[in-house]
């Protein structure tokens, strides 16, 4: 793939970004097992977590979500592209349907517009760091430039 970027300069940015997305997730789903211990598991409920809505399920997700994302932006070695590339894309998939279904009774995940819109940001953010986080051997490193400049052997 010659338009994926191999260690780009802003590889620790986008680390940070990934590891703070993650322990946001962690803090939401800690907290809302915290906040929906004696509620339903699933369905809407007015229960409020970071001025989100969220239930037990939707809270035991994020935190489990987190934790993968957490564990593999401190790991590296390419397992954070691939965690956050699948995990970014699951994230964007939950939201649509959530935004789809928030005012009908098949809203398992107790989502609220404000839940949408933080979890597309995090889904996002996921996905955009899969793209730049990858790292490889200086040698192979120059090769997606070179190809792109049209500079190949």
């Amino acid at each position: 793939m010659a338009h994926t970027p191999v260690n780009h300069p802003l590889r620790p940015l986008y680390r940070a970004l990934t590891f703070l997305a993650g322990a946001y997730l962690v803090v939401f789903g800690v907290l809302g097992i915290i906040q929906t211990s004696g509620e339903s598991f699933t369905g809407a409920s007015d229960v409020r977590v970071l001025g989100q809505g969220t239930n037990l399920l939707w809270s035991i997700l994020a935190l489990i979500v987190g934790a993968i994302v957490v564990a593999t932006a401190a790991l590296g070695r390419n397992l954070d592209v691939e965690a956050n590339k699948y995990l970014g894309w699951a994230i964007l998939v939950i939201g649509s349907y959530e935004l789809a279904t928030s005012r009908t009774d098949a809203n398992f995940f107790g989502f609220t517009i404000a839940t949408v819109v933080v979890t597309y940001l995090v889904g996002l953010i996921l996905i955009t760091a899969g793209l730049y986080l990858k790292v490889a051997p200086q040698s192979q490193a120059g090769a997606p430039r070179q190809v792109r400049e049209g500079r190949t052997a």
